[in-house]
């Protein structure tokens, strides 16, 4: 088993989008139980979903999977609070954690675990995926940092973390983790390239 756990981040409103991106359809399910099946094939345990708005909604697309649910009632104060939210539900034996968010839909099985073959290769205290010239999420943070998760606020992301510890970071190229969903257009151009290019993740 694992000592490595996984946080699924799907507490936003999706302001930009104009209805839950959780529950946008790819291949035949929601991206959320796609993210969240995603998740589950990979060596992390346990792997924690974060619900915030339209919880109740959204609750039931991952009730049925093997994963903690934990839902953040303060998610509009921003991502820091669904971090922490997730934080707090982890075991007290994980040696580090994977933290990704459900709006990414090139994040594979394989992406989630090469970040944790890296760490366990190197050691390192953070490896983050790099793509548009930034460091971000999926990303993963050993045990010491966790206080700095911990003491985020407002809107602010793992990225900050990244950013404060640039020292510490190994980066793990993932070009496609440009492309997340955060418009109508966003999804749209995504469901033209699936369809175009015959693209399964």
């Amino acid at each position: 088993m694992s000592d490595i756990g996984l946080i699924l981040l799907a507490a936003g409103a999706s302001t930009r989008m104009g209805t839950p991106k959780q529950l946008l359809q790819y291949q035949q399910q929601s991206l959320l139980r796609h993210m969240v099946e995603v998740a589950l094939a990979s060596v992390c345990n346990p792997v924690i979903v974060v619900l915030g708005a339209y919880a109740e909604l959204i609750r039931p697309e991952v009730e049925s999977s093997n994963v903690r649910i934990v839902e953040n009632d303060r998610w509009s104060e921003g991502m820091s609070t669904s971090i922490q939210s997730g934080m707090e539900a982890l075991n007290d034996d994980v040696e580090a954690v994977v933290l990704m968010l459900c709006d990414q839909p090139f994040v594979s099985t394989q992406t989630i675990n090469q970040l944790v073959n890296v760490f366990q290769a190197t050691d390192g205290q953070i490896v983050a995926s790099e793509y548009g010239g930034v460091q971000g999420v999926p990303a993963l943070f050993k045990r010491n940092l966790f206080a700095e998760l911990l003491t985020l606020s407002g809107a602010a992301g793992a990225r900050q973390v990244i950013k404060q510890n640039a020292e510490k970071v190994f980066s793990l190229p993932f070009p496609n983790g440009i492309f997340d969903l955060d418009t109508r257009n966003d999804y749209e151009q995504f469901q033209k390239l699936i369809t175009d290019n015959h693209l399964c993740i």
